[in-house]
């Protein structure tokens, strides 16, 4: 059967080697008799898993050794939790870029535990200037999400105003799919559920001077320095969530790292891109062009009528989960590193051939 292309923002898809070596694996990990989702936390096997999947990540984002790599429960919003509730450290107030959805929840979430001051409140369709940036400089940390999944924006590098404090910043959405300097950020953490496994598990890096700053109060899983002290294994981990990030990490490698990866993601999102300029008359983009992600192409149909036939078509011819947010409607195309170059070029077919049909 040939698999349909899945533009889901999350979960997304899974490249086909690896969904072929979980196959493989699921009944019987490598000779010992046990499905890898058996497998014991505390075996030689998945320490093997375990420490890999940690060298891989260093080695792929050339990690600093001065950087923790950790692995949490939880998914994404309990970083929205952990990240103030570690880093605020004696200070009270903490600086937040609200660029869209992620990032105004992690805002909302801090301010239960810290005094939020919002450098920047946008309307999800372009990103700040420099100048417009207010940080103050007694925050405890500045944080911003590097890619809005929901209305499809994303930076295209670090503020440069974001210096002389740590610089905490959510990448679920875009990590792994491109190079970028770890020694920029006192902490990146993301959700593995887009560009590097499934859901379940959180990559936290962050630089080991800012880790005890939590108080005493934190519960214990929700302080970083648990994950530190018992080596990721403060209780039994999401051994499946591991496994799976484990192997994307070895396809990544395989592929040839994240310049490719880079370089496979502007050449997917451009191919789309082109293809809805090249119909004004059927679509509308509301991102500023500068602020277009790699990741999630988000348009409307001018003849919002036409949104459900839209997806409706796409799904008949192949294309499937590109309905957007269910806060903004709309469409949604997610582009994320499993995604092949045949599925943006049949993708961006489509929208020409729809805006002829419908015309």
């Amino acid at each position: 059967m040939k698999r349909p292309y899945n533009f889901s923002a999350g979960p997304s898809m899974l490249p086909e080697p690896v969904l072929e070596t979980i196959q493989a694996e699921l009944m019987d990990y490598r000779g010992l008799g046990c499905s890898v989702m058996e497998l014991n936390h505390r075996s030689d096997a998945f320490e093997e898993i375990l420490h890999g999947l940690e060298a891989r990540i260093r080695r792929l984002l050339k990690v600093p050794e001065d950087y923790a790599v950790l692995f949490c429960p939880g998914g994404g919003r309990m970083q929205f939790s952990m990240v103030p509730l570690n880093l605020l450290g004696a200070g009270v107030s903490a600086s937040y870029v609200v660029t869209g959805t992620w990032s105004k929840g992690a805002a909302n979430e801090a301010a239960r535990f810290a005094r939020v001051h919002v450098a920047y409140h946008g309307n999800g369709t372009k990103l700040p200037d420099e100048e417009m940036l207010d940080i103050p400089e007694d925050a405890s940390y500045v944080y911003y999400c590097d890619n809005e999944t929901v209305h499809g924006i994303e930076f295209p590098e670090p503020p440069a105003a974001m210096v002389g404090i740590p610089v905490a910043c959510d990448m679920s959405s875009n990590f792994m799919s491109r190079p970028f300097d770890v020694s920029r950020y006192g902490l990146v953490w993301a959700g593995t559920q887009k560009n590097f496994g499934i859901a379940g598990l959180a990559v936290v890096i962050v630089r080991r001077d800012l880790l005890g700053l939590a108080s005493p109060e934190v519960p214990t899983m929700l302080n970083y320095d648990t994950y530190v002290r018992t080596g990721n294994l403060p209780n039994t981990p999401p051994v499946t969530q591991i496994y799976v990030a484990n192997l994307m990490a070895q396809w990544i490698e395989k592929e040839g790292g994240l310049d490719v990866m880079n370089t496979r993601a502007i050449e997917r999102s451009s191919m789309v891109y082109d293809a809805l300029d090249a119909c004004p008359h059927m679509y509308a983009t509301k991102v500023d062009p500068k602020a277009r992600s790699r990741m999630n192409v988000t348009f409307r149909l001018r003849d919002e009528m036409l949104t459900d036939v839209f997806v409706k078509e796409a799904a008949e011819a192949g294309f499937i989960n590109l309905a957007g947010h269910r806060t903004v409607g709309g469409i949604r195309a997610s582009l994320y590193n499993a995604m092949p170059i045949e599925g943006a070029a049949g993708l961006s077919s489509f929208i020409r051939t729809f805006a002829l049909r419908h015309a």
